[in-house]
Formats: C-alpha cells, sequence, structure tokens
C-alpha cells in the first residue's frame, strides 16, 4: 500500500499568498489586471488570480491528484514528492503571467488606462491589430523562458517547463508561432515603455518564485531532462488550478473579493467545491475466495473460478502493477477478476480510481451498475466514504442509475459562504457492512471533466480519445494517468481502431498506470502486439507472449522483468457445440427451425445486417404465425431498444433470474447487438458466417447456463447445442459469403473463418462436427489469426488473392488513424512543442467525434416524435407513461416531456453517411426543425434533429422511405 507523503511546510501556502505578494508588488504591478466581467464590470488583478491558481494547485496536489500521478513528476525531480509539488504550485501560480503584456492588457479600456496612468504604456486595442500573435498562454511561455535564461538556465531546458504556461489553455504553442511572436517584441513590450513593461513582468516572476518556496531549488531544476509524460500531467493539474479560480462563484471579483483574506477566499471556494478525495485502495491479502464473496453479488453455492483466483495471486505476486491481459471463455467471471485485480494494482501503484472501457454505449450501461455494486463493497484505506462517479458515454444522462448519483451529487457552485460548513451529502442505502457513498459531482459533469471523476464507465472512444490530437488532450491524460484501466473485450476493435489502442497504451505504459486487458477470443499476435505497445522500446522478450496458446491464459507485462505466461486450470464448465453448414435459403432455414423446434424450444438466429434480420423475420412470421417471433438490432430508439434488451434478459437469462417466464417456443433474430454483454441463453443458434472470434462469443449464447440435469429441462430435440452456420453459398470454391458480410467484415477475415470452421461443418475434424468449449477457442482463433494455410487446397488461390487485398487496406487504415495521431512518447527533456498540432479541435462524444478514432463515416442520429395530421406533435404512443403526450411546438417542452423525446434518439443505417444524402437529409430535417427547441433553455433537445413520424408512423427522407414500428425498429426502402 501506497504511504501517505507527509511534505514539510513550504513557504507558499495558499492562505497568505495573495496579501504576501500584493505587499511585494509595486503599484505598476498591481495595476496589471487578469480577469474582466463585462456585464458587472467587475474585474481580478493579475497578482490575485496568480496567488488564487496557486493555492487551488496546492490543494489539488494535497487532496486531489492521486500518488499514481504525483510520482511521474516526482520521478523527474532530485526532492522528488517535495520538489513536484513546488513545482505543480508555481507553474500554476505563474501561468498567466503573459496577461501582463500589451497584447493582452490593452484589451479593457477602462484598466488599460489606469496601468497607462502607473507607466504602462501601450496602444490601444484596435492600433494592437495583430495581438492574435501574442495569445497570454504563448506570451507567458516567452516571458518564463527569458527570465530562466537570466537565471543561467540552458535555453533548450527552459522549454519543457515554460510549455505548461504555453498550454494551458488546451493547444501546446507549436514552433510556427514561437517564431511569429518573436519577430513581434511590441506585443510583450510596448515601444517606449519597455524597461517598465519587462521590470513589471520581472517583479512579478521573482515574486512568484519566492512566494512559492522555488528560489532555492532553480539551480537543481536546471539539469532536470523533465519528461513529456511529466508535462503533461502538470499541464492537466494547472488546466483544472485555472479552471477552479477562474469560477467568479468561487472566487469573487472586486470590488466584493477585495476585503477577503486570502486564507479566507481560499478556504470557502474549496468548501464550495467539495472534490470528493481520490480512491485510496486498502492492499489486503485476505483469501482469494473471500475476497470475491465480500465484493461480488456471488451465490452462496458459487465457486472461483480458478482464472480468477489466479488472476489476482498473479496481480499480488508481481513487483510493480502493469499490464494483465486474461483471456477466459464467456461467462467466466473476467469482469469480477479484473475488477479484484484493479483492486489490487490500485493498493500498489497509488492509482485513485478505475476506468473500465466497452465497445458500446449499450455494454457500458450494462457494465454501470455492476460497477456501482463493487464500489459500495470496496474498501478505503483512509476511510473516505465519498466517491465521484461518471458514466462517460453521449446518452449518460439517460441512464437511471446514473441519474440517481446526478441528483446526489446536484449541488450549485454558487454564492458560496466564506464561513459556511462542510458540504452534506445524501447516503444511497446499501445492505453491505462497508458501504460507500456514489456521488456524480456537479463540477466533473462535461464532456471536458467527465473523465477526470474517480471511477468511470464509458466507450472504448472515451480511452482511444486519448491519443487523438484534440483540445484539452492534456486534461484527459491527467483523467488516465490516475487510474487502472480496464479494457473489454480487446477482440472487438479493427485495424484502424487498434492503431489508437496500441498508442494509447504506450502512454498508459510510461505513466505507470496498470491495465487489465479481457478478452475471450484474442489472436496471439495481437496479446503480443498489446504488450508490445504497453512495454516500449526496450522492454524484456516478448517472443512467448506471441507464441503460447494455452487457454484460459494470463499474461502479466511488469517493468524490467520477463512476461508471465500462464495457463490457468479449466473451471470444469463445458459446452459441446454441434456445427454444421445451412444452405443461405429462407425456406431452407424455415424447415430446419420447424423441425429442431417441434416439440418446443428457443431459438436464436443472428444476422450480420439489419436488413437481414427484418427479411429473416418478416419470412418466419409469415411461415409460423402461431409462434413468437421478435427482433433485436442497434436500429430501434434509444428507450425500445433498452426495452428490448430487458425483455431478452427475462425471458432468456440465467436460470432463477426467469422465475419461470422462459417460453416454450420463441425465435429470436438478431443483429449483432446479441453477441456480446447480454447473459442469455438460447437452445439453438442459427448464424451468419463472421470472424470466428465472433463466431465463438455467438456460440456462447447457446446453452450457456446448465438447465436441469444434462439439459433435462430442455425440449429433447434441443439437449444438444447445436449451431448452424449459414449466410454463404457453401457449394462455391471457395465458400462465397453474402455480399452484406463481405461489406461489413471483409472476405479474408470471413474465408479464414471457414477454413478453420470447414473441418468441423463437414465432421472431419478429429472431434467429428463438435467444437469443444472452450477447450477448441484459443486453437481455432488462432489458427484463423495465424498465417499458415486453413480450408482446402482448392480455396488456397482465391484466399490468398482475399490476403493481398486484407493487407493493403490494414496499411491504408494505418496510414489513415495515424493523420489525426498524438506521437509516441519522447526523449525525456523534449518539449511538448506543436503536441497537438494540425488536430481536430475537440474530441466530441459525438457521431462525428467517434468517426475520428473508429473507421466509420459519420452517421446521423435523429430524435423520432409523431406528427398528426393536424399538426400535432407528440411523442411515440408505446412509450409508457409519457407516450402519446402532445409537445409544444411554441415553447420548450416540459422537462419530462423533453427527456423522453431525447431519449427517442435513433441512428439512421448506412444509406445516409453517403455525402451527398447526408447533406440532404440534414437539409430536410434543418428545414423541418421545431425553433422553439433550439432554445439555449431546452437542455434535452437543442442542437438534435428531429425525425417527424407521420400517424402511421412512415416518413420520407432524402429519397428514402422509413418505416418505424416498436416491433421491428426501422425499416428503409428506397421511395417509389
Amino acid at each position: 500500500m501506497i504511504a501517505p507523503v507527509v511534505l514539510n511546510p513550504l513557504v507558499f501556502e495558499g492562505e497568505v499568498g495573495g496579501a504576501w505578494l500584493r505587499g511585494r508588488l509595486s503599484e505598476a504591478a498591481r495595476s496589471v489586471w487578469a480577469k474582466h466581467d463585462r456585464k458587472s464590470d467587475g474585474w481580478l488583478p493579475l497578482w490575485r488570480h496568480l496567488a488564487d491558481s496557486g493555492a487551488v494547485a496546492g490543494r489539488l496536489w494535497d487532496a486531489w491528484v492521486p500518488f499514481q500521478v504525483r510520482a511521474v513528476v516526482a520521478d523527474c525531480l532530485p526532492e522528488g514528492i517535495e520538489d513536484a509539488r513546488r513545482l505543480v504550485v508555481w507553474l500554476a501560480t505563474t501561468h498567466d503571467v503573459g496577461k501582463a503584456t500589451p497584447a493582452f492588457a490593452c484589451q479593457v479600456d477602462s484598466l488599460a488606462d489606469k496601468m497607462r496612468d502607473v507607466g504602462l504604456g501601450m496602444p490601444s486595442r484596435q492600433r494592437l491589430s495583430d495581438r492574435r500573435l501574442a495569445p497570454h498562454g504563448l506570451a507567458g511561455q516567452v516571458l518564463l523562458r527569458e527570465w530562466l535564461v537570466e537565471r543561467g538556465w540552458p535555453r533548450s531546458v527552459t522549454l519543457p517547463f515554460s510549455i505548461v504556461a504555453g498550454g494551458h489553455h488546451g493547444v501546446p504553442p507549436t514552433n510556427a508561432g514561437i517564431r511569429e511572436l518573436n519577430v513581434h517584441p511590441d506585443l510583450l513590450w510596448s515601444p517606449g515603455c519597455e524597461s517598465a513593461w519587462r521590470g513589471v513582468q520581472k517583479e512579478i516572476l521573482d515574486a512568484c518564485a519566492v512566494m512559492c518556496g522555488v528560489e532555492g531549488r532553480l539551480d537543481d531544476w536546471r539539469r532536470v531532462k523533465l519528461s513529456q509524460s511529466a508535462q503533461v500531467v502538470l499541464t492537466g493539474v494547472v488546466i483544472v488550478a485555472d479552471w477552479i479560480a477562474s469560477n467568479s462563484d468561487l472566487f469573487p471579483y472586486f470590488p466584493d473579493g477585495l476585503n477577503v483574506s486570502g486564507k479566507e477566499r481560499v478556504e470557502a471556494a474549496w468548501r464550495g467545491l467539495a472534490l470528493p478525495v481520490p480512491w485510496r485502495a486498502a492492499e489486503t491479502d485476505i483469501d482469494v475466495e473471500e475476497l470475491f464473496f465480500s465484493r461480488f453479488d456471488l451465490p452462496a453455492d458459487a465457486c472461483v473460478r480458478p482464472v480468477q483466483t489466479r488472476a489476482v495471486e498473479v496481480a499480488r505476486g508481481m513487483s510493480a502493477p502493469g499490464l494483465m491481459v486474461i483471456e477466459a471463455p464467456m461467462g467466466e467471471g473476467k469482469t469480477e477478476a479484473a475488477l479484484a485485480v484493479a483492486e489490487v494494482f490500485a493498493a500498489r501503484s497509488g492509482a485513485g480510481g478505475v476506468f473500465v472501457a466497452l465497445p458500446t454505449m449499450a455494454t457500458g450501461n450494462a457494465m454501470f451498475p455492476r460497477m456501482l455494486r463493487w464500489l459500495r463493497r470496496v474498501p478505503d484505506a483512509d476511510g473516505a466514504a465519498l466517491r465521484s462517479v461518471m458514466l462517460a458515454h453521449s446518452k449518460a444522462a439517460l441512464n437511471e442509475d446514473f441519474g440517481e448519483l446526478v441528483r446526489a451529487g446536484r449541488r450549485a457552485v454558487a454564492g458560496v459562504e466564506v464561513d459556511g460548513g462542510q458540504a452534506e451529502w445524501r447516503a444511497l442505502d446499501d445492505r453491505h457492512v462497508w458501504s460507500a457513498e456514489l456521488v456524480a459531482h456537479q463540477w466533473l459533469h462535461g464532456r471536458k471533466k467527465a473523465m477526470l471523476a474517480s471511477f468511470v464507465v464509458g466507450t472504448i472512444d472515451q480511452l482511444l480519445f486519448m491519443g487523438l490530437k484534440s483540445r484539452h488532450l492534456a486534461l484527459r491524460h491527467l483523467a488516465l494517468a490516475g487510474k487502472v484501466v480496464v479494457i473489454d473485450e480487446a477482440h472487438a476493435y479493427d485495424t484502424y481502431m487498434n492503431s489508437y489502442l496500441d498508442r494509447v497504451l504506450s502512454w498508459l505504459g510510461v505513466y505507470g498506470v496498470p491495465v487489465v486487458v479481457l478478452s475471450a477470443t484474442l489472436p496471439a499476435q495481437r496479446r503480443r502486439e498489446l504488450a508490445e505497445a504497453y512495454a516500449g522500446p526496450g522492454a524484456a522478450d516478448l517472443a512467448k507472449v506471441g507464441k503460447t496458446t494455452g487457454y484460459p491464459l494470463l499474461t502479466a507485462i511488469e517493468p524490467a522483468r520477463p512476461p508471465v505466461v500462464e495457463e490457468a486450470a479449466a473451471s470444469g464448465r463445458r459446452t459441446d457445440v454441434w456445427a454444421e453448414p445451412l444452405s443461405d435459403d429462407l425456406g431452407a432455414l424455415a424447415e430446419r427451425l420447424e423441425y429442431e423446434l417441434a416439440g418446443g424450444g428457443c431459438a436464436l438466429v443472428v444476422r450480420n445486417t439489419v436488413g437481414r434480420v427484418l427479411e429473416t423475420a418478416q419470412f418466419l412470421r409469415a411461415r409460423f404465425p402461431t409462434v413468437t417471433i421478435t427482433v433485436a438490432h442497434a436500429r430501434f430508439v434509444d428507450l425500445d431498444r433498452a426495452g428490448n434488451d430487458a425483455e431478452l434478459l427475462r425471458l432468456f437469462g440465467p436460470p432463477g433470474r426467469d422465475a419461470g417466464e422462459r417460453p416454450g417456443k420463441h425465435i429470436v433474430v438478431a443483429s449483432q447487438v446479441a453477441e456480446q454483454s447480454l447473459d442469455i441463453d438460447f437452445d439453438l443458434l442459427v448464424t451468419d458466417l463472421c470472424p470466428v472470434d465472433l463466431l465463438l462469443q455467438r456460440m456462447g449464447r447457446l446453452h450457456r447456463h446448465e438447465r436441469g440435469e444434462r439439459q433435462c429441462e430442455r425440449p429433447e430435440r434441443v439437449r444438444v447445442a447445436r449451431c448452424l452456420v449459414t449466410g454463404a453459398d457453401w457449394d462455391a470454391v471457395p465458400v462465397e459469403p453474402v455480399k452484406g458480410s463481405q461489406r461489413v467484415y471483409g472476405r479474408h477475415a470471413l474465408l479464414r473463418s471457414a477454413g478453420v470452421l470447414e473441418l468441423y461443418l463437414s465432421g472431419t475434424a478429429a472431434t467429428g462436427h463438435v467444437v469443444r468449449l472452450p477447450e477448441d477457442i484459443s486453437r481455432v482463433v488462432q489458427a484463423a489469426y495465424g498465417t499458415g494455410p486453413v480450408g482446402p487446397t482448392a480455396w488456397q488461390d482465391a484466399m490468398e488473392h482475399a490476403h493481398k487485398e486484407h493487407v493493403v487496406r490494414q496499411q491504408m487504415l494505418r496510414g489513415k488513424a495515424s493523420d489525426f495521431q498524438i506521437n509516441a512518447v519522447g526523449r525525456p527533456g523534449r518539449a511538448l512543442i506543436g503536441w497537438v498540432d494540425a488536430g481536430v479541435g475537440d474530441a466530441d462524444d459525438t457521431r462525428a467525434g467517434r468517426a475520428q478514432v473508429r473507421d466509420s463515416r459519420e452517421s446521423l442520429e435523429v430524435l423520432v416524435v409523431q406528427r398528426l395530421a393536424d399538426g400535432t406533435v407528440r411523442t411515440l404512443p408505446w412509450l409508457g407513461k409519457n407516450g402519446g403526450r402532445e409537445l409544444p411546438t411554441e415553447a420548450v417542452p416540459p422537462g419530462d416531456l423533453a427527456r423522453t423525446v431525447a431519449a427517442c434518439g435513433l441512428r439512421l443505417p448506412f444509406q445516409f453517411s453517403i455525402p451527398d444524402v447526408l447533406d440532404r437529409a440534414i437539409g430536410e430535417l434543418e428545414a423541418d426543425c421545431v425553433l422553439a427547441w433550439q432554445s439555449k433553455d431546452s437542455h434535452w433537445l437543442a442542437g438534435e434533429l428531429i425525425l417527424m413520424l407521420d400517424e402511421n408512423c412512415r416518413t420520407r427522407l432524402a429519397g428514402f422511405d422509413l418505416l418505424y414500428t416498436p416491433a421491428d425498429g426501422l425499416e428503409v426502402t428506397n421511395a417509389r
């Protein structure tokens, strides 16, 4: 466990900083302004804002920044953690010194006049038309560099320190920007008043150095090569400190804030903010079985799985936390193993929280309550019970579990009383002995701050954004550098996304962030790539990481030690799946279903495209009018999709949960949404040919749970787990997958999958038609993703051609992914100049934003309502208590109705991502918008595109006919 660090008192503690600084400055230096409110004409002098920022940075460093982050900076400095605190406080205190320049000061005439009156002459704002060349961050960087050079620092050493000031508004300066400013010195020092300006700037920096206790450390620091990772987290902390110190509710402007002492001002603001402290995991050596039963909702007769036990034991045996890859079958408890390992890692590394990354918003929503249940049972070494929790995706506000935490954390950061007491928080009930209080803290809301919460569940995009050149990237790095990161479903990402993931892992490795990667079906080569990305150049030999094929498998990578690659014992859970091909003919499918389900049973038919889902369901309903046939895919409005998932779990969930609800005969036709993260169990599986790792995931929904001894509670014909593979012409040479599947997955992956399955489908495998789960998982996956030939000899020429096309596409994707990707971590002492140059701007969690880290076109998302013939607009009629409610069109809808509309988001299909169609559709939707709903007061609806269905739930958009039903979702056809 990381011991708390007790710091020697420093000169600057924030309580006296403001008054001390003001007393050391001349009248001219005191006249420099930093903040101005045009509405109230209130203002803040620079000396006060600098003292506020430094005080906040000190509080953040001591009480909020996890030890794991502090160590990144401390490792660079001769006096370690004490030097690190001095440095961060000093950098925060000096970050806005660039405001003491004509380019900034001229912007408010009344305040500029006061500065002119005391000798700081400057042209008017109109005459300084090129002042954009001297943004105050860049100006501050230049001034700080010059000040350090005057103190004997080599110019090359100054840049990694001063870049923090240069980048505190989210984008570190570029070399081009520095050169432009160098040829415009009048923006820093007005001609004729240069000595006065230089004197004030030096006066401020001199005083800040003394106040922050760094005066005596500068000689030692000039020999320091500050790492890029340290530069990033220092910038992140300074950004947070600046944002907090710039909040006028917390730090009032003059004249209201004039007579409050520095100590009272800082203490009142800190109480008002009330940031939860980071988690400090308690290292424990309790028995692994006891650990699992105390942390998770396990049945009394459950057994901890061998892979879970070994994962914790291996984590405890590592000399330092690093990367752990857990490969185990579906339903083996990998998530629980990851959280248990995260607790061990956090106690050892000083991590202050956990981030769990999942493939989709739906899987994130499913994970969030599991995270909350775990958190309420996990103790804190300090006994702290308040923890900040966040669900990080674009529709988090619609999640009920998250909404409850938001209500618990809702409190206004305004009107803070100087003598106010501590904030009171409502405790959440929990039946467990130790219960943490969880809140979605108000200040941490928003796309740039959400990841700063201690415990976060989000989509993989939130992690991949760490590798994307974007504004305020340092904040995302700060957030993740202090956590344990868990990456679920690691096999689910393509080459484009993996390129980002590898770059992110390389930074996480440098930060010393513990990472746990989970997969049921991970190719060995991909395992090695993950390890190499995390370990970085110069790591121990990782060859065996990519050669081991055992299963279940644990791989552990730690600094300066050989990797641990260990096969875990099997749990004894096993399913033998009979596999055979099925013609891609709907009549043949219906005949086979009729035979297999003659005595009853529940069948899952998985198609690779929504079009095939709807076509199949329509055909089967006509063929079996008395059988319930439902569909599940992503083309439902959010509320309907959530209801579909809940219904799948209710009908087909584990024994005991369904409590007799399981139907006697039922067919579900689904897309890939049934592939992962839903604990559903079917008697029979029919699936389109897909990449073999995904096909095995689909098999994991077949006989997932024991239903009576030897499955005796299942209908007799489906007591043998049977998987029928369709979606291809099996008589072709080689097999010919349907066009829709090739568009989704590519021909190469499908042919490799068919090649390794051919032995089973033909019955010529050693086990005949039987695929043994889990024994065959690794062998099949490694063969499919390996380089050796698979499939019949007659297929090889076509497969080689598909492979060449695949290699070309992979190279293209890697090149495309690199366009906006940050560089690998540079050598120590190299400054972050141009770190996010030529980037994407802000990294938004929108369809367009996610397309930046996924190989996908931007697709349209709309909110769906109905407009009747008389012009009445209403919510969709089947949506429970708010269904069929009239919506005002001349005003913003009431909150509950607006939220219902917002929960009816629908992603339009690929046809609407074609550029011309996309533009046309946006134009038609914008022309049909409800202007009142675009008001700034419309929190839920402003900026959204609204799709108006008629009373028959039909409409036309961009040349396509659209029909929406709660049973089948959205159907799209070409307009007639």
